[in-house]
């Protein structure tokens, strides 16, 4: 897990090291660390949330395996898995 405020250097609020992160396959899933969500970098409802709250991973088993589930959104069909094995 990546926290989005400890990639450094930033570009016009933008973290050049993230995208270079995303551009080589090292970054591929977003995540809420106070909601416990996870789901895809292009999901409308994580690029709303706050850089504090923000963190990275680079697959679905790291996220899951921090305690992170789907997004709801963007992730529907793992999102239903997931509610219904609770």
């Amino acid at each position: 897990m990546i926290r989005h405020a400890d990639l450094g250097d930033t570009d016009f609020g933008r973290s050049k090291k993230l995208k270079e992160r995303i551009d080589a396959g090292e970054i591929n899933f977003g995540g809420n660390v106070k909601l416990k969500i996870y789901g895809l970098l292009k999901c409308p409802s994580g690029k709303r949330m706050k850089v504090a709250n923000r963190v990275f991973f680079v697959s679905e088993e790291e996220a899951v395996r921090a305690g992170f589930r789907p997004c709801g959104r963007c992730m529907k069909e793992d999102y239903e898995r997931w509610k219904k094995a609770l």
